[in-house]
């Protein structure tokens, strides 16, 4: 069995050993940019610790690993056109660099690319594999057009606001361990428990990914601090906020996320200061500590040795624990 230590590296030196740059440039110079950036690489590791459970050969592991970094990539080239989004892990964004056009194509092609490495596994594991990566991709894409739609409503509830990040984030989470899993012959009862692993983990990585946007700065984060409330975004700290606050307060930050005229930096500093005051960033740890709670007692339900379980029970303290 490997640690924890171990896979991360494994993970690092396999997806910075792929090169994508060919002809023509135009269209895989962003890929290589992309794919290159850096970032934490949660999700090929979570494959290579779900087959490390039931395996120690993790050959085969490395193909749906790639696969899951290059469809994660696909998401957010595509992600930040919509979003508007000027930099990703502290550089300027695909389209911000290469252009609309580029980015768009090049994304497309990312997408691709990910399904071509899963045809490398065995054939028999080939269609689960398949299954399940197009499985989690309409999933994200429902995520995200729940996430626009977000945009222009005043009624959005906190159970929304869940369940739209169950599907834009923490179901790749939980196709990863999936897939993981299923390289690894696992059963289907511990793909089952992994895929509900991911799930909770992803809903609490995200919404722990709400307060950094909101309150980390660019050197730690990688992004512009208050992205989401320039954006609009009605994430559950806005949620929160306008389930507490008085109606003055409540119709306040209603307008500054409808008004159009207005300077974003006074704009952030305000809706900061009114989650300040209704002690918003308190809610949304204490579902935090829910929902990684519920991912370590699924984690403990998984049918193989406990030493094999630790690595995805320190990796989950590990990310709750992030500043970026």
């Amino acid at each position: 069995m490997y640690s924890l230590e171990e896979l991360q590296d494994k993970v690092t030196t396999i997806i910075e050993s792929k090169k994508f740059e060919k002809q023509p440039l135009s269209l895989y110079e962003p890929i290589e940019y992309a794919m290159h950036q850096g970032g934490k690489r949660i999700r090929p590791l979570l494959v290579f610790l779900a087959a490390n459970m039931f395996t120690d050969d993790l050959e085969e592991a490395e193909y749906p690993a790639v696969a899951v970094e290059l469809l994660h990539n696909f998401t957010l080239v595509h992600d930040d056109i919509m979003d508007l989004s000027p930099l990703r892990r502290g550089k300027p964004t695909v389209y911000q660099k290469y252009g609309i056009n580029k980015a768009i194509l090049s994304g497309d092609v990312i997408y691709a690319m990910a399904y071509e490495q899963l045809m490398n596994c065995s054939e028999e594991k080939i269609p689960f594999l398949v299954k399940t990566i197009t499985s989690v991709l309409i999933k994200v894409c429902e995520g995200q057009a729940y996430d626009m739609s977000f945009e222009t409503r005043n009624d959005v509830s906190i159970q929304e606001y869940i369940t739209m990040i169950s599907l834009k984030t923490s179901i790749l989470l939980a196709g990863s361990l999936k897939m993981g899993a299923i390289v690894a012959n696992a059963s289907k009862e511990n793909m089952n428990i992994l895929s509900e692993v991911g799930l909770y983990l992803g809903i609490a990585f995200q919404l722990q990914d709400d307060i950094l946007d909101c309150w980390s700065d660019l050197k730690d984060f990688g992004k512009v601090s208050g992205t989401d409330i320039a954006d609009n975004k009605k994430t559950v700290l806005y949620l929160s906020a306008l389930d507490k606050a008085s109606e003055q307060d409540r119709q306040r930050l209603i307008d500054l996320y409808t008004e159009k005229n207005i300077d974003v930096q006074k704009k952030i500093a305000e809706v900061k200061g009114l989650f300040e005051k209704y002690e918003v960033r308190k809610d949304v740890e204490f579902l935090i500590k829910q929902y990684s709670e519920k991912a370590i007692e699924s984690v403990e339900k998984i049918d193989v040795e406990g030493e094999r379980k630790q690595n995805l029970i320190n990796l989950i303290h590990k990310l709750l624990k992030r500043n970026r």
